[in-house]
């Protein structure tokens, strides 16, 4: 008999580069504070690492709206639980994306900051000598050829031809399946690049913070902070606020309930910086909770993709941030359409390590690619905000499992009472941590052979 060899857990590397990014942040301060002229002559580190960063956008936004179209198509076939929990992903996407236009514009975290002529140079090349007329822009969405655009940073026309791509695979329904299966693949190639990118993230970041500290003194510093704190801010309000009085109105259930149930997930994703580590303990809890195994099985890995609260808050306030740093805010009409461009996308990256700043870059570049070197503004501090963005991004799709158990009466009230009030606690005895397991259905047993007579 053969005794199969213990499976190896990979360790997680992802501290080394969180704590790295933190130390050549303080470093590049540090630079920036004792030797102002050497952190001006470092902004090309930065800049380089903006540049990387650029290069990923066509690739990230190509392959997420690709596969985000074919996750819409294979929910809408699960029948009215898979259409209500998108609707109400897009709704909560949009609240988010407003609550973090609105916070940004009472609060202007970057204004002050004067940097237009220490950065408007690196991006100067981006920018066309001419002002487009709307024809002219409309016009300039149409890629030359089909893929031309992923080749460019001409982020609207991929966003175009990602779209088409995606409803004509869509359209396809089971012949489609062998393009999904091969951008599922090109995706997970993009992120890999783009993973391997990010652990010159602590570079950029000395570069980056050596070149604003030095040029803007204590006033870069206090920016960042203020950025920080009303992020933080915006996210409490949004999950205490407006998650809680959902859950409230609808399942009669108290959010603080819900989350002291699920106190250890909270922790994994401090320890982690990533909602994805605690994907499999969210379905096996919300099961527990008394949701229907297939809303469970429908909702939470769809969120995961949809529901990104804590991003799309994420991406506004930075967006704002960098435009008030630079001297060349947005307009009201620029961040509605910022807005609409976000809600598509930020779709399909959650847990992925740049795929943010990527998405950050993209929606700039459409926009105001004049704007797109400030992204480097916030290198620094994008880790420090990661925690937040990811423990939303969890609440948010906790709570949207009990809303659409509840409004498809696929949850059972009396269980949801007896966890909420601990009388029937989780068993983390029985609980396998192999995600795999967590959300496949359990295959049904073989009838036995009847006695032979």
């Amino acid at each position: 008999m053969t005794v199969d060899a213990p499976r190896v857990r990979r360790r997680d590397r992802s501290h080394y580069l969180y704590l790295s990014v933190l130390i050549a942040m303080v470093l590049g301060i540090a630079v920036g504070f004792l030797f102002p002229d050497v952190g001006k002559a470092l902004r090309p580190l930065g800049t380089g690492f903006v540049a990387l960063i650029q290069m990923m956008i066509a690739p990230v936004i190509f392959c997420t709206i690709v596969l985000g179209v074919g996750s819409i198509r294979r929910a809408a076939q699960v029948g009215r639980v898979g259409g209500l929990a998108l609707g109400y992903f897009l709704i909560m996407s949009t609240v988010a994306l407003t609550i973090g236009l609105v916070v940004g514009n009472l609060l202007h975290p970057g204004a002050g900051l004067h940097l237009d002529e220490e950065l408007a140079a690196t991006g100067a090349a981006q920018v066309s000598a001419e002002a487009e007329s709307g024809v002219d822009f409309v016009l300039g969405i149409i890629p030359e050829s089909l893929f031309g655009a992923l080749a460019t940073q001409e982020v609207l026309q991929t966003l175009l031809v990602a779209l088409l791509v995606g409803f004509a695979v869509q359209s396809l329904g089971e012949r489609g399946e062998p393009v999904i299966r091969v951008v599922t693949v090109l995706q997970r190639l993009v992120f890999k690049i783009l993973s391997m990118i990010m652990w010159l993230a602590p570079v950029g970041a000395f570069g980056a913070m050596a070149a604003v500290v030095g040029a803007t003194g204590f006033d870069a510093l206090k920016s960042l902070a203020g950025l920080m704190v009303g992020f933080y801010i915006t996210c409490l309000l949004f999950v205490f606020v407006v998650l809680g009085l959902l859950l409230r109105l609808v399942a009669h259930m108290s959010i603080f309930k819900l989350f002291r149930y699920l106190a250890r997930e909270f922790l994994l994703i401090l320890a982690t910086s990533s909602s994805e580590s605690a994907l499999p303990r969210l379905i096996a809890k919300m099961g527990h909770l008394g949701v229907s195994r297939p809303v469970v099985g429908i909702v939470v890995p769809t969120g995961y993709s949809f529901n990104l609260d804590g991003t799309a808050i994420y991406l506004t306030m930075a967006s704002l941030f960098i435009a008030d740093a630079m001297d060349d805010p947005l307009s009201v009409g620029e961040q509605i359409s910022l807005l609409l461009f976000m809600i598509l996308a930020s779709k399909g990256a959650a847990g992925v390590t740049g795929a943010g700043l990527a998405t950050l870059a993209g929606g700039l570049q459409s926009h105001r690619p004049e704007l797109v070197p400030g992204v480097g503004l916030i290198v620094g501090i994008d880790r420090l905000m990661s925690e937040a963005r990811a423990l939303t991004n969890f609440s948010g799709n906790a709570v949207a499992t009990v809303l659409v158990g509840t409004w498809t009466r696929e949850i059972d009230n009396e269980q949801a009472r007896a966890v909420l009030s601990g009388a029937a606690p989780f068993d983390e005895s029985t609980y396998d941590d192999d995600p795999h397991d967590a959300h496949e259905p359990e295959p049904e047993p073989e009838p036995e052979p009847e006695p032979a007579r």
